[in-house]
């Protein structure tokens, strides 16, 4: 048999070729390739285009390559090209005989998403969720439906978080009223408690990723737009740098990227203050976590690219996420003790006798047990868990079927919103609880199972995390923790 076309790629296994038929994928076994396409099959290189956020592309994803090539008896060299790209030639260590060669581009998430409709990058790197266009435009070119779990790979986390210079007096803000000062509604730190004094804005361009995750995360939700006037810095770095020289100006960066800033805590009517840092970040309890994807199409992709693909979800990644500045995914055991707050903030909420009864009872059902920082929340208004908790998914089933729970008992523990009535929310928090745990049944093996006890609790809006005045705040509220013992 004869097959004409393009030839898209070669993973050293399998031809990829747009043909009259559309785009097919041929066993290379025994297969005679004609044409100056052709690869070279002896030696063969793997190469890997990757293209997206500099936020990512400058300092995580090349530790993770280095990491990976050191991990598995490569060496990695890195090949400085332009100002936006660079790549890292693998090696095998004892030969020299290179093996792979990974491909950066580094500019911002909107370029990574073209490049990729335009067959120019293999990976995506991202520090906003793909948007319902970008969705739909990869379906229709055939890269797949890349908000699925095995599309979408959450590589580490991080946040958005407010800024303010040391110098200024005021040390938190609730989200709605970031996003009124964003709008151009608050000018002026007098309405915080500050003195008379003019609010100044500095924000990165406005196709930066982050940019973009402000604009959909804050702005949009709240009904407002970006004031005209505000600052515009090209970098992170540079931004918490303005924002730190000028006492009277506000701006949101990475968690990653606060600096010698000050971050403000984000607070609300009922008095709650939650503040960005590894745990809250981690345990999705502060309302403005953002994770760092890498978006991944639908086609077979070289066997080094899937090998690093598993290795960033291994512990040795996890370890190089920290050092990063990002926020691992790896589980930790939280003590009950060390949860003072949040039972503090519980207790103030009380309005009736029925709630003690009810917050004893689960003080008394969680007290053997620790919470793990994994959680897992929904998207707005449906049964679907969001992106960190798909990724969360992959985690915990990770260590089930590694063993780290073997001999010790899960329980995923469902938590509402205080609106609508306790019964309805009692109700709703244990039906989230079971889509946890079916999810997690689901993800690992049948074999895996009956060394692990699961089970199911749920406490409707018991032990709140935020108030419930704002949608930040309910989504905080609605989610299911896990705890083990």
């Amino acid at each position: 048999m004869e097959v004409s076309g393009t030839l898209l790629g070669f993973d050293g296994n399998y031809y990829r070729v747009d043909t009259q038929y559309g785009e097919l994928t041929v066993d290379g076994s025994g297969v005679l390739c004609d044409g100056p396409g052709c690869p070279s099959l002896t030696p063969y290189v793997a190469e890997v285009s990757i293209s997206g956020s500099r936020n990512i592309g400058d300092l995580l994803m090349p530790a993770l390559v280095e990491g990976f090539a050191t991990q598995s008896g490569m060496k990695a060299e890195r090949v400085k090209i332009d100002e936006t790209h660079f790549e890292y030639v693998l090696s095998l260590a004892a030969t020299d005989t290179p093996v792979g060669r990974f491909q950066f581009r580094v500019t911002n998430t909107d370029e990574g998403f073209a490049d990729l409709l335009a067959g120019e990058a293999d990976l995506v790197m991202a520090v906003r969720e793909i948007r319902k266009r970008e969705l739909a435009l990869a379906a229709e070119v055939g890269l797949g439906q890349l908000d699925d779990v095995n599309r979408s790979h959450v590589l580490a986390l991080d946040a958005l978080t407010a800024i303010v210079s040391p110098k200024n007096p005021v040390s938190a803000v609730s989200v709605l009223d970031l996003a009124r000062i964003l709008g151009g509604e608050i000018d002026n730190w007098r309405d915080f408690g500050g003195p008379d004094a003019p609010i100044s804005i500095h924000m990165h361009d406005d196709n930066a990723g982050i940019a973009q995750a402000i604009e959909d995360r804050i702005m949009r939700e709240a009904g407002y737009s970006l004031v005209e006037g505000v600052t515009r810095h090209t970098s992170s770095m540079g931004l918490a740098q303005a924002v730190t020289q000028d006492q009277w100006s506000i701006g949101v960066v990475s968690y990653s990227d606060i600096g010698s800033s000050k971050p403000l805590a984000l607070t609300g009517p009922c008095g709650f203050e939650l503040r960005a840092n590894r745990l809250t970040i981690k345990t999705e309890d502060y309302p403005l976590t953002a994770p760092l994807f890498l978006y991944i199409p639908a086609r077979r992709l070289p066997k080094l690219a899937r090998d690093f693909l598993s290795y960033t979800r291994s512990a040795s990644a996890q370890i190089i996420e920290r050092r990063a500045g990002f926020v691992d995914q790896a589980p930790e055991e939280i003590d009950l003790n060390a949860q003072g707050d949040r039972f503090a903030n519980a207790i103030r909420l009380l309005e009736a006798e029925e709630d003690l009864a009810a917050l004893k009872q689960m003080v008394e059902k969680l007290a053997p047990s620790q919470r793990l920082s994994t959680s897992f929340r929904f998207e707005a208004g449906s049964t679907r868990l969001d992106a960190q908790s798909r990724s969360n998914v992959q985690h915990l089933a990770h260590a089930i079927k590694a063993g780290v729970y073997d001999g010790r008992q899960l329980m995923f523990v469902g938590f509402s919103d205080g609106e609508g009535p306790a019964d309805g929310n009692l109700r709703i928090s244990q039906q989230r609880a079971q889509i946890v745990k079916n999810a997690i049944e689901a993800a690992v093996s049948a074999a895996d199972l009956p060394k692990v006890l699961m089970s199911t609790a749920s406490f409707g809006e018991a032990l709140p995390m935020a108030c419930d005045d704002t949608s930040w705040g309910r989504q905080v509220n609605r989610r299911v923790e896990v705890w083990v013992q």
